[in-house]
């Protein structure tokens, strides 16, 4: 935990510290260029501005406004461009270029196949295409000095009935860079109990998944996708507070259900900024993860999606730490807990936390160390 000689770290420490990133969007995370050359290409003429740096500001405008019309319409752009081979493999190797350029180094990004078949691909020709980009980028990130794995996540859209074709889409793939199964969309109407079959299909299949559930629904939403789906994960779960209660005296009490969540220690997907957008949360300093950090829940850091939210993980992790004055040592607790909640096999999320993590964040406590050694020094030589 935090203390006034911990080792706060500086932007450029967080920049460059090692971050794993479990619940980033695909199609919430393409450069404004990108969506404008392609526009160009493809003859999408909707775009409401036609210069990269307005046009990424009409994104973050949208998704701050409060208009959950002017929100989705943000989505309606970045799936508008998002319809050919040539465009899926660009913004997915631009995906992994980025979040490399982060630090990220390792990621799993998820997109709904079922929302980029308007112009004659398969949903096989998708996800091929989007690995295929996934590999470039990891490449080109190499070739520019960073590393970083990334596994894809196929997502199923809550209001369709595709749920158990896109989960046997993801276990065809499962071996060839999917590493899981995730349903998004609205939770208000649209319970995750009304895909149960492609739930029980998954855990036949021994193959894992992950549930957007308790952001903007709240507790019935994350008991659904625990007890009766079955959910390794749960996308944002920050409404897992309302199962916590907070005394003046300082006392905290867990509910079953809060208790149930930290006792197996099931992993939350927290985006911060995106909390705030959706009213999910009133501020950084308000966010319930302050709270399910000092409890020890499983919390992690996470994007959401970068384009709307204007974010990166540096950026949420910065606001962490200006609300909670958060260390090197809380960034690696929150990595190594992403890292452990990873849907690759245990001895690959172990190499990463020993060979990668721990090491990368051992070398930064030593430069914060040195440099608060070295400020000590000299003003204590100049008081002389």
């Amino acid at each position: 935990m935090t203390s006034q000689t911990a080792s706060v770290p500086s932007p450029d420490q967080i920049s460059r510290a090692p971050k794993v990133l479990l619940h980033d969007h695909l199609d919430g995370g393409l450069r404004p260029g990108t969506i404008i050359d392609i526009a160009r290409a493809t003859g999408y003429t909707s775009l409401p501005e036609t210069e990269a740096d307005k046009l990424g500001i009409w994104f973050r405008e949208a998704a701050d406004s409060g208009s959950l019309e002017r929100y989705l319409e943000t989505f309606a752009h970045t799936c508008a461009v998002m319809q050919t081979r040539d465009a899926l493999f660009r913004v997915a190797a631009e995906c992994a270029e980025d979040l490399a350029e982060d630090g990220v180094v390792y990621a799993e990004v998820r997109y709904a196949p079922e929302q980029h078949l308007e112009q004659g691909l398969t949903l096989e020709e998708v996800v091929e295409a989007v690995n295929e980009g996934f590999r470039e980028g990891e490449r080109r990130a190499r070739a520019n000095g960073h590393r970083i794995r990334v596994g894809a996540l196929l997502t199923a859209m809550r209001h369709a009935a595709r749920a158990l074709e896109i989960a046997e889409l993801a276990n065809s793939y499962r071996d060839s860079g999917v590493v899981g199964f995730d349903i998004a969309g609205a939770e208000a109407g649209f319970p995750p109990t009304r895909h149960l079959d492609a739930f029980e299909y998954l855990k036949r299949e021994n193959n894992h998944f992950t549930i957007h559930a308790g952001e903007a629904f709240g507790l019935p939403s994350i008991w659904q996708a625990l007890q009766w789906c079955g959910a390794d994960r749960l996308g944002h779960g920050v409404r897992i507070i309302d199962d916590i209660e907070v005394a003046e005296d300082g006392t905290v009490k867990l509910g079953r259900l809060a208790s149930y969540v930290r006792d197996k220690r099931i992993p939350l997907e927290m985006c911060p900024t995106s909390n705030l957008q959706t009213g999910a949360a009133t501020s950084y300093a308000e966010h319930p993860i302050g709270l399910l950090r000092k409890l020890h829940f499983r919390a992690t850091v996470n994007t959401d999606n970068r384009l709307m939210s204007g974010t990166s993980m540096s950026q949420e992790f910065e606001h962490l730490t200006n609300a909670f004055g958060y260390t090197l040592e809380d960034m690696q607790w929150f990595t190594v807990n992403a890292m452990k909640s990873a849907f690759i096999p245990f001895d690959e999320r172990l190499a990463m936390i020993n060979d990668v993590i721990k090491p990368g964040y051992a070398e930064l406590k030593s430069e914060w160390l040195f440099q608060q050694t070295a400020t000590t020094s000299g003003s204590a030589a100049a008081g002389g």
